[in-house]
């Protein structure tokens, strides 16, 4: 029988609940009533229960899920999600720079970016849902520790297999053995996604621009978490932002900042302006931290982009646009401070994984956010080491390394800065099933953006 992922409001229910209590309402009375009608938790790992529920058990999640939506939250005066009072709340939102502020990256930068970004998910691949500790023996036990080079599964004892087996979608085609270009993943169709948007709609898109074109050019079966939900609410004729909203307790995961990318890219030296847009394209599928992490990750990208910033000045002003008394900010500045005073990363982990492994899912925004700070951070914004250390941190690993590698990557500054060991394996080969891209160079992808950087600007929509 077919258990679609994502979208089985028995299953949705456990998040809901979860998600409750991190954004400052009080779930309990809601969560006994499921419990004493036989409901169970969220799958821990998986997005749907192996086996369907009673219609009336179902029935009852419909409804729990609308009551936890209308639970007031004692964050929504620090977190907003609406755009004027982020800003509200960021005393030093960056001002937009003069003409001669900031210089437009080549496009050798650009594809050092899209190559990095490559890089670092397919490092993660693998690993994708496994535990720390199943992560550092698999690693461990083929020399590879701490984190050097891709992941094989040559020379791992069967046994250690068996207890932590590798992510068996991603195995086929990223383990070191397998890799022959780089194989599709959501990590890079939304930074694919995201050019078309920008070649369709200009840079003052609108959220319902992003919409359309998902609509258009994605397939549903390659939305996971919360863009499925957005997705089926679009198709239920629901409106932006109320797609991110309604039945969707994946809103603050990490979905919106994995599409952050290209506003930082096309936005160089103009953080404000990156996380403008990153704003307008997360609110269709997330709110609060989710949309928080996409403008800070989009504004540490537009600093990254021009060559006068270091990765700890880039991070600073990604900060400038969180509200600073989120939990977002609070998260992202304990993980600085932890990795700029541990020599060892694996203590920085440890720290960061006892402070929000029992609390937020390893796909929720905030710690991932903050791991990915760290890992620039302690690496200092070195690409391997960068990477590397990502990925290391567990929870949502391809993302991570995405990202981080991005970032890592921009400041590197030219495809030829990254050593071969990482980047000849891609064979300047990417596969997708986004548009008419599947087989398309990083080098093209980078002329693509590198064009609409210059492309004339279109007056702000109403």
């Amino acid at each position: 029988m077919l258990r679609l992922t994502w979208v089985q409001p028995e299953d949705l229910l456990g998040h809901e609940l979860r998600q409750a209590a991190l954004d400052g309402r009080e779930p309990s009375a809601v969560a006994a009533r499921w419990r004493a009608a036989g409901g169970d938790e969220a799958p821990l790992r998986a997005g749907a229960s192996p086996h369907p529920v009673s219609r009336y058990l179902r029935l009852l999640a419909e409804d729990l899920l609308d009551e936890l939506a209308d639970l007031p939250s004692g964050l929504s005066d620090s977190e907003p999600t609406d755009l004027p009072r982020i800003r509200a709340l960021c005393p030093d939102w960056p001002a937009k720079p003069g003409e001669s502020a900031s210089a437009t990256p080549t496009a050798l930068r650009l594809e050092a970016a899209w190559l990095g970004r490559a890089v670092g998910c397919l490092l993660g691949k693998p690993v994708e849902k496994l535990p720390l500790e199943g992560i550092r023996r698999l690693a461990a036990a083929t020399g590879n520790w701490p984190l050097t080079t891709y992941f094989t599964a040559r020379g791992v004892p069967p046994e250690l297999l068996a207890a932590h087996p590798w992510n068996r979608r991603s195995a086929p085609t990223s383990l070191a053995e397998n890799i022959d270009g780089m194989p599709e993943d959501d990590d890079l169709n939304y930074p694919l996604l995201n050019l078309l948007l920008l070649q369709r709609h200009g840079r003052h898109f609108g959220t319902s621009d992003v919409a359309a074109v998902w609509l258009d050019e994605l397939p549903a079966g390659r939305t996971f978490t919360a863009e499925r939900v957005a997705y089926r609410n679009l198709l239920c004729g629901l409106e932006p932002p109320h797609t991110a909203r309604h039945r969707n307790p994946f809103r603050e995961w990490i979905g919106a900042l994995i599409r952050a990318d290209i506003h930082g890219w096309t936005n160089p030296g103009d953080p404000a302006a990156a996380a403008g847009q990153a704003h307008r394209d997360a609110t269709l599928t997330h709110t609060g931290s989710g949309v928080h992490a996409a403008m800070f990750t989009a504004a540490v990208i537009a600093a990254a982009t021009t060559a006068a910033h270091d990765v700890h000045a880039c991070l600073r002003t990604g900060l400038t646009v969180v509200p600073p008394a989120s939990r977002l900010a609070r998260a992202v500045r304990h993980a600085i401070g932890l990795a700029a005073s541990h020599e060892d990363f694996d203590a920085v982990v440890d720290e960061l994984h006892a402070t929000h492994a029992t609390t937020h899912h390893w796909v929720h925004a905030v710690p991932n956010t903050a791991l990915i700070a760290a890992a620039l951070t302690h690496a200092d914004g070195d690409f391997s080491g960068s990477i590397c250390r990502a990925v290391s941190g567990g929870w949502d690993t391809d993302s991570n390394g995405a990202t981080a590698g991005s970032i890592a990557g921009l400041l590197a500054g030219t495809p030829s800065a990254l050593p071969d060991r990482w980047t000849a394996p891609l064979k300047n080969r990417l596969a997708t099933s986004v548009g008419d891209f599947n087989g398309v160079g990083f080098d093209t992808l980078a002329h693509l953006t590198h064009a609409l950087i210059a492309q004339p600007q279109e007056a702000p929509r109403p």
